[in-house]
């Protein structure tokens, strides 16, 4: 079963989280880190932990979380995974970090793309793919059913949802997402969001003032 650590990084408080099995394998999801001090503190833990790195998966790719893959890919030489769809969104990075003022020495290089329904696999443990698109035109979320948890990054928060009016944002689709692919997981599935604290399915679906119940 694969553990999961939760890291919040860079000025958008972005969680980073590394997912690592028994045979001390790792991948780090969502890299975010903004200066040398959270790469210290995202390196540190894999050191200390006796981790080796395999890849890199982001769920989608606005600027607050890529800032860190960079220094992921100079240190360990694992590749980028992502959607194809956000392929324009990460190609603008540069564009979106100068609009916030933020810096980016390199625009990241996805190595291969990620497609709904794909299982990924990590030694003896799985990841299943899930398109959620709305916040992202390729956002995805990453289901580990033996875990009962799923890393959902901006689609869906506690009592919140992803926004939608960043380009490539709509805000039905988002909702259809989170119907179609977040609640019709176990009531009991953790959320690990790509901001805020862990939720659950069905607290989201019993309270999100957003969009609340199953399937239409």
């Amino acid at each position: 079963m694969l553990t999961v650590a939760s890291f919040t990084f860079n000025p958008f408080q972005e969680n980073t989280y590394i997912l690592s099995n028994e045979e001390k394998e790792c991948w780090i999801i969502d890299p975010g880190m903004y200066n040398r001090d959270e790469e210290y503190i995202l390196f540190d833990y894999i050191e200390q932990n006796g981790l080796t790195p395999r890849k890199i998966f982001n769920t989608h790719t606005h600027i607050d979380h890529i800032m860190g893959i960079e220094a992921v890919k100079n240190k360990f030489n694992i590749p980028l995974g992502i959607h194809a769809d956000d392929q324009p969104v990460l190609a603008n990075a540069k564009g979106s970090a100068m609009l916030f003022g933020l810096p980016l020495n390199a625009t990241p290089v996805a190595d291969f793309f990620i497609n709904h329904g794909d299982v990924l696999h990590l030694g003896k443990d799985q990841l299943n793919i899930r398109f959620t698109p709305g916040h992202s035109p390729g956002s995805i979320v990453f289901y580990h059913a033996a875990g009962n948890w799923v890393i959902g990054g901006d689609v869906l928060f506690e009592g919140s949802i992803g926004r939608t009016d960043l380009p490539g944002g709509n805000h039905n689709q988002l909702l259809q997402s989170i119907k179609e692919q977040m609640y019709c997981l176990p009531d009991n599935t953790i959320i690990y969001p790509g901001h805020g604290r862990p939720t659950t399915v069905g607290t989201e679906k019993q309270s999100n003032p957003f969009v609340q119940g199953g399937e239409d």
